[in-house]
């Protein structure tokens, strides 16, 4: 478009040609790189969601096979993750109230979490209305 601009024979000081030119060449080209920009961004906000959501399941696996009591050393070495980041993520579920901080006599952050512990009498459920 712009190329067909600079060939044509019409002045390219005109009013009408400065605003045609604005309309067909430079607002596409601004719309363009606006929503590809924003586009990189939602893209980078849905994988940081997924990798937390992942780190939590692996989590919830790990609380599972520990009996509902983890440290955040515990989740950093088997998710192979850095300690700051499973601080993060645990202290995260502990805001959304999945997991509760307890601390050992030695000063050991303890991650606990109900619903893993509780897991082991699901065996003994009944009905709502035989209970």
């Amino acid at each position: 478009m712009l190329l067909g601009f600079f060939q044509s024979s019409l002045s390219i000081t005109a009013p009408a040609t400065i605003g045609a030119l604005l309309v067909a060449v430079v607002l596409p080209i601004v719309g363009g790189i606006a929503m590809i920009r924003g586009i990189g961004r939602g893209e980078q906000r849905r994988r940081d969601s997924l990798r937390q959501q992942t780190i939590e399941a692996e989590v919830m696996k790990l609380a599972i096979q520990q009996k509902g009591k983890l440290t955040a050393l515990e989740v950093a070495t088997a998710l192979a993750l850095p300690q700051d980041e499973t601080k993060i993520a645990m202290d995260l579920m502990v805001e959304r109230e999945i997991a509760d901080i307890e601390i050992t006599d030695e000063g050991v952050i303890v991650y606990t979490f109900d619903a893993a512990k509780r897991l082991g009498s699901k065996d003994t459920s009944k009905g709502i209305l035989d209970a």
